[in-house]
């Protein structure tokens, strides 16, 4: 407020890329900014992935909301978006109703199964620091369920990691994991042989990294290929349960499995009452608002916008481009000018396969692979990284693993440790078979085990 006047009210729903730039950019205009988000921290997507595979921790990639706002004309509350009540002007939230005079979807994408929500508890997505954690406690799990294992064949089963779609996510994924296999893991097992593991990655489409051109998808296939994971491309999934995935007619026993074939866009768009895309993202118009409603704009992973007949598309620049241009028009708004286009400038993109492989193409024309392309990866994601701390963390956490291949931040919190098989003393080194035996026949006195259950 400004004495009696009351200022302009801007609502940013998302404190992801696109949400922070908008508030950004709005930071000395004479507005009031209320940034909506329901965790306190903006998450650095792109290194998701290697918290996922214990190379950071969560730390090293999130920052506060409030820390990154400080100081300027931003409050920042902690809420969830339940819908939007154009007619009122009105963001509805868990909390109470927030009235705008502009309001900034910035809410993103969540995971798609494509008609089977089922799967979601068997196969996780990545896209939260909770995912991140869900995912690297299954996969450290795993091993010591293996070493657990005295049937081979159940141990083999712990020991195949499925991971379901490649895309930028399921190839990074895929490659750290079998890279940490290979090379970070053998020396601390003693029963089981980690560099035996096996990592499938499927892909419905013909090619991994579909929307890269050719030659860089097949040099990504061939580095994975070297790193020992298996790719399957045209592998439609379509079952899965909690031990194993169907591939067609092929069944694959895993217990691991990881989904990174969809996303859809935030469920809060269906409350607009305006045309999606099949995604559910909103058709917006070429100014980044909602047709009609020029107080309403949706940018980053919930937007759907056709520049020159090809889609923008979903990644981390392309919302900063969206919010940063939305604070201007709000800001030419307030002038009385007219709303200006957007228009997409795309810098480049990378997939990194493994330690000191990567694919990119830089503004369309520039292709790189290769040590050079990872090198620029590194320094890409390093400048993007919100605070100085956190630019030093993961420098120092970067090189520490790629000198000695060790993968430190292995941490299980317990939240998946009743999938562990159960202890036999008759699998254990340095016990006579009697002792054993005598307390394993105690053990099934005790408390006898349940019949394995599966789930189709």
């Amino acid at each position: 407020m400004e004495g009696n006047r009351r200022r302009h009210h801007v609502v940013i729903v998302g404190g992801g890329f696109g949400g922070l730039e908008a508030a950004r950019g709005l930071k000395r205009a004479p507005v009031d900014v209320t940034v909506i988000d329901r965790y306190n921290h903006h998450l650095f997507q792109p290194l998701l992935y290697q918290v996922a595979t214990a190379v950071l921790s969560p730390g090293d990639i999130s920052a506060p909301i409030r820390q990154v706002l400080r100081g300027r004309n931003t409050t920042v509350l902690l809420a969830e978006a339940q819908s939007v009540d154009m007619e009122r002007k009105v963001l509805v939230t868990d909390g109470g109703d927030i009235p705008y005079d502009s309001l900034v979807l910035a809410t993103g994408a969540t995971h798609s199964y494509f008609g089977h929500p089922e799967w979601a508890r068997f196969a996780p997505g990545l896209k939260t620091i909770d995912d991140a954690r869900d995912i690297r406690e299954r996969v450290l799990l795993a091993f010591e369920a293996a070493e657990r294992e005295p049937d081979p064949m159940r141990q083999r089963e712990w020991l195949t990691f499925v991971i379901i779609g490649a895309g930028p996510t399921g190839v990074e994924l895929a490659g750290a994991l079998a890279y940490m296999t290979r090379h970070s893991l053998p020396r601390d097992f003693r029963r089981i042989d980690t560099s035996q593991a096996r990592v499938l990655l499927l892909e419905g489409l013909p090619r991994v990294l579909n929307t890269y051109p050719e030659e860089l998808s097949q040099k990504a296939r061939r580095d994975l290929e070297k790193l020992g994971v298996e790719v399957r491309t045209g592998a439609m999934v379509t079952g899965m349960d909690e031990e194993g995935v169907n591939v067609g007619d092929t069944r694959i026993q895993a217990r691991t499995l990881l989904w990174g074939a969809g996303v859809a866009a935030s469920p809060l768009a269906r409350t607009l009452g305006v045309p999606l895309d099949r995604a559910g993202r909103v058709k917006v118009e070429s100014t980044l608002n909602v047709p009609g409603h020029e107080d309403v704009f949706v940018i980053g992973d919930l937007a759907s916008m056709l520049q020159d007949g090809k889609p923008v598309p979903g990644i981390a620049p392309a919302a900063m481009q969206m919010g940063k241009h939305v604070a201007k028009n709000i800001r030419r708004k307030l002038e009385g000018q007219p709303l200006e286009p957007f228009r997409y400038h795309d810098k480049g993109s990378f997939a990194v396969i493994g330690r000191g492989s990567a694919i990119g193409v830089l503004y369309d024309k520039v292709r790189l692979s290769g040590r050079p392309a990872w090198l620029m990866w590194l320094g890409i994601h390093i400048t993007f990284l919100i605070g100085f701390r956190n630019k030093l963390a993961v420098m120092f956490d970067w090189a520490y693993t790629y000198l000695t291949k060790r993968r430190d931040v292995r941490l299980i919190t317990g939240l998946h440790a009743n999938r562990l098989p159960r202890i036999r003393a008759t699998s254990l080194p340095g016990i006579s078979e009697e002792r054993a035996e005598e307390a394993d026949l105690e053990r099934v006195r005790r408390e006898p085990e349940p019949e394995p259950t599966h789930i189709h």
